[in-house]
């Protein structure tokens, strides 16, 4: 359909779609002058950084990779040979830092199972008891930010379906919907500061991966958002492309104003409409409208 409208809404990860940083930090309590144990929000946010972490190394490779951050799982698709890997062992291959062709493969190998892994969800890798552990924290953390993770997944639910009732629109898949009503396509992308497969995991662990497929989570950590941004517009862009960038940061900012972007700045305080719960998908369609 030529004059399909392809909506992309770019979102930052910490302190927008989830609340990491100022947990640990303590600036996310003391917005609220006093009326939050910023003690409690620092152990949450402890908790958080040792499963992201665990779960990083122990299934995502990143014990091994941790130093040979790329931007996407894609960037080294073209060295991956696409050998059978499934008695492959990724501890004796000899992979090292990938200066050579050679260990661009190992690398892009593991890119590739960390990209399948991401497909099947955390239920496929933690046994029954990690993933009480794992939903008693995100319970326990909704609960402390009064709503801010579920209230984000359903903002993203809303992006994604085009309305206001995402339940009106088709099932919700990699992170994607056409609507069959106005012929229009939505897409959630994230550019996250993090190296990427931390951020992944992340995806995972906050219930974000059915909304946001694995292609389209990029690191700035080495190349910077505005290099992300003008990434995302090569893939996506045609005439009847809108993009908004979501996010609290400035540089998230500052790109998107290079690239004549609309942005909503998220703001922690509990007063701000440009949060979570408060955030919606009328605030982020109205940019467009606003927007010259």
């Amino acid at each position: 359909m030529n004059n399909q409208i392809t909506n992309v809404y770019i979102w930052d990860m910490d302190e927008t779609l989830i609340l990491l940083k100022s947990l640990l930090n303590g600036s996310y309590a003391e917005a609220f002058a006093g009326l939050k144990d910023a003690q409690k929000g620092v152990e949450i946010g402890k908790m958080w950084e040792k499963h992201i972490l665990q779960i990083s190394d122990d299934f995502f490779f990143y014990e091994q990779i941790e130093n040979c951050n790329k931007p996407f799982l894609e960037a080294l698709s073209k060295y991956d040979d696409g050998q059978d890997l499934s008695d492959y062992d990724f501890n004796q291959d000899g992979f090292s830092p990938p200066h050579d062709d050679l260990n661009k493969r190992k690398l892009a190998y593991r890119h590739r199972v960390i990209a399948n892994k991401y497909k099947q969800g955390l239920h496929n890798i933690l046994d029954q008891e990690m993933m009480d552990v794992w939903d008693a924290l995100y319970k326990m953390t909704d609960e402390y930010t009064d709503g801010w993770l579920s209230s984000a997944r359903a903002l993203l639910e809303q992006c994604l379906a085009g309305n206001e009732d995402p339940t009106i629109c088709n099932t919700i898949a990699g992170g994607v919907v056409r609507s069959n009503a106005t012929g229009s396509r939505h897409i959630n992308v994230l550019v996250t500061s993090g190296s990427l497969i931390p951020s992944l995991v992340k995806c995972l662990l906050f219930r974000l991966d059915n909304l946001i497929s694995h292609e389209n989570v990029y690191s700035s950590w080495d190349v910077g958002k505005l290099q992300c941004f003008q990434w995302i517009k090569e893939r996506f862009d045609n005439r009847n492309t809108r993009f908004c960038a979501i996010g609290d940061g400035w540089e998230e900012c500052e790109a998107a104003q290079a690239m004549n972007w609309p942005f909503i700045k998220v703001d922690l305080r509990p007063n701000s409409s440009h949060r979570f719960p408060g955030l919606t998908l009328r605030t982020s369609s109205n940019v467009w409208n606003l927007h010259v």
